[in-house]
């Protein structure tokens, strides 16, 4: 039988976690055994998820001191407040007797917190990305949606939790459970490792969008932290600045150098929200070079400044959405 513990944070995504657990039950029941046997644990007898579902588990120090084969972390919000001693502890404990180490969502925080990615290729979450460089420059951040190192495995949460868990009844029973498994769970397509977050494609680009734009928004990504001049990347791509801005206007529907500062607060706003940085830190990591220039461009963006933001922007809302302030529309006559 194949032990599987699941240990949940506070604020951990359910749909992710479930999409993890239940390719498993799925594959026991079509299997007509228990090829697989899974628990849930937390620091508490019970956790909350980031959408108010409150789910039962086992303490920590219920767990029997034994081998476990997988061991899946599952967190969401603020990772690193889940990030204490007896878990990281018990992590290292797990990961020492040999078990393949999970992580779902933004759990590669709390492995990395437990020392235990360093040198080593994880992902998370897209929005939680920048934050996880930042935290952690001894990790190789990947941006595909699952990644193996060993016996560390991560995926970006949401549903390729299910193609996680599909890969590894396949590593244990062979592809054709795995391809039940995913049929059963209508698992349209099993996604391979090196499967990226953001596909060439997405939005905001899109196929219609012409390939010089595309280009000098892979500059602007690539130059988040040390900005450069919408002059600068127009020489780069051999495009004047009036037919970028022309180009801009019509595909992306605002001028260039409006893209390039937002994208840069876009990154911003992961920092402020999902680290303890310097706010004049998160600054400089963004392309500002005043802090008092970046905190009235955040303003503008978001609705609040960024040290507000800092301490409304962990809530965990039932329905959370994006961004989360927005200014008051002018009063109607």
């Amino acid at each position: 039988m194949i032990q599987i513990l699941v240990i949940v944070t506070p604020n951990f995504n359910a749909a992710a976690t479930m999409a993890f657990v239940d390719p498993f039950r799925a594959s026991n029941y079509l299997e007509g055994g228990n090829q697989f046997r899974w628990r849930f644990a937390s620091l508490e007898k019970s956790c909350v998820a980031s959408n108010g579902a409150q789910i039962a588990t086992q303490t920590l120090d219920m767990i029997p001191d034994e081998a476990v084969d997988f061991v899946a972390v599952s967190s969401s919000w603020t990772p690193e407040t889940a990030a204490r001693p007896q878990l990281l502890s018990a992590l290292r404990k797990w990961a020492r007797k040999g078990s393949v180490m999970v992580a779902l969502d933004t759990g590669a925080f709390i492995l990395a917190q437990a020392g235990l990615l360093s040198g080593k290729r994880a992902t998370v979450h897209y929005e939680h990305i920048d934050a996880l460089k930042e935290l952690h420059p001894d990790i190789e951040v990947s941006e595909d949606m699952l990644v193996q190192d060993g016996k560390f495995l991560s995926c970006s949460g949401g549903l390729a939790s299910a193609d996680m868990a599909l890969h590894i009844i396949a590593g244990c029973l062979g592809a054709a459970a795995a391809n039940a498994a995913a049929r059963y769970i209508f698992h349209a397509r099993l996604r391979p490792f090196g499967t990226s977050q953001n596909p060439s494609g997405a939005e905001p680009l899109g196929n219609t969008v012409p390939e010089i734009v595309k280009r000098a928004i892979a500059l602007m990504e690539k130059h988040l932290e040390d900005a450069v001049s919408i002059s600068r990347i127009c020489t780069s791509i051999a495009i004047s600045h009036r037919q970028l801005d022309r180009l801009f206007r019509r595909y992306v529907g605002k001028a260039p150098a409006l893209y390039y500062r937002d994208i840069r607060l876009d990154r911003a706003r992961g920092l402020v929200t999902q680290t303890d940085m310097l706010l004049s830190e998160v600054a400089m990591a963004s392309g500002f070079s005043s802090q008092v220039h970046f905190s009235r461009a955040y303003r503008a963006r978001f609705g609040l400044p960024p040290r507000k933001d800092r301490i409304e922007g962990r809530i965990p809302f039932e329905y959370r959405a994006w961004p989360m302030h927005r200014p008051a529309p002018p009063p109607k006559d």
